[in-house]
């Protein structure tokens, strides 16, 4: 989808207007509702667009160049504003939900005319006053409108490496394969099922580590620092071997290191976070010289 855009802006050429991008554009000429703008090497069938009176900078004329984001307005005109969305297109952010229609929902998107979400472009039922990930693209009649289809617009070029701590969206939850997640807005990244730990809805921002960066480059990710999944693998492992001595194990708090590093092959700091996880979830009790099975 990204690529499409790039090709399509490569074949309409750097010197026209693009609609839903933020462009330097020259005042072409000055009127009583406002300044007309265009690209500094317009071609001749190139149409000049308005910034309205409310939005020109004070003292600005013609041949000035200003910055400016290209969108319709309530009549479907092209104009452009001074205001900068918050999304421009191909690009994925948070937009809250304004109001939902026969027709649609609408999105604020930081600029006067709200956003533009169709029934086809939503993937779960919406609430009002939530907020969830959007993408913004132009449909076949020429409108830029919001879409929860998202992942065709997320990037797999991240610069992130495994332990990496990112903020993500999560904007899709499968029963087979766990949460998809827009990091930073940007990244294609997953919570895979057995990390999705606890209750998620999507359009929820959540704190996560990188576990492993995939050969195509997407991201796998963890709601569990690395911590605590040592203390978890540990404790299995203390488990197992309680198990297999038929229910009990002679070691505890006051067993020296060798003693657990030959039993275990672990410190006996791990041993102790180990066995105070599982005192606390009321797996293990204490027994003279060693544990068992509760």
């Amino acid at each position: 989808m990204i690529e499409f855009y790039i090709e399509l802006i490569i074949k309409r050429g750097v010197f026209m207007i693009e609609l839903g991008e933020i462009q330097t554009l020259e005042v072409k000429r000055c009127t009583s509702v406002g300044v007309f703008l265009n690209t500094k090497d317009r071609r001749g069938k190139d149409k000049d667009v308005l910034l309205p009176n409310k939005e020109v900078p004070k003292g600005i004329k013609v041949g000035d160049e200003i910055d400016v984001f290209i969108y319709r307005d309530f009549k479907d005109r092209m104009v452009a504003t001074t205001k900068k969305p918050k999304i421009t297109l191909g690009e994925v952010g948070l937009l809250k939900v304004v109001d939902i229609t026969k027709i649609g929902a609408f999105l604020d998107w930081g600029l006067e005319k709200d956003l533009f979400l169709p029934f086809k472009e939503q993937t779960m039922k919406l609430e009002k006053g939530r907020e969830y990930p959007i993408a913004l693209y132009i449909d076949k009649s020429n409108r830029l409108c919001g879409t929860m289809k998202i992942q065709d617009f997320l990037k797999t070029n991240s610069p992130y490496k495994e332990n990496d701590w990112v903020k993500g969206t999560i904007y899709n939850i499968n029963d087979e394969f766990g949460a998809f997640v827009a990091v930073d807005n940007k990244y294609q990244g997953l919570i895979p099922k057995k990390e999705l730990i606890g209750v998620y809805t999507p359009g929820e921002v959540v704190e996560l580590r990188v576990t492993n960066v995939k050969e195509d480059g997407k991201l796998d990710l963890s709601l569990r620092d690395k911590f605590y999944i040592e203390i978890e693998e540990d404790a299995e492992i203390i488990l197992k071997k309680v198990e297999e001595n038929g229910g009990i194990l002679y070691l505890n708090d006051y067993s020296s290191p060798r003693e657990i590093r030959k039993e275990l092959n672990m410190s006996k700091s791990a041993f102790k976070r180990a066995l105070g996880r599982l005192l606390k979830e009321g797996k293990i009790e204490f027994i003279e010289r060693g544990i068992r099975l509760k």
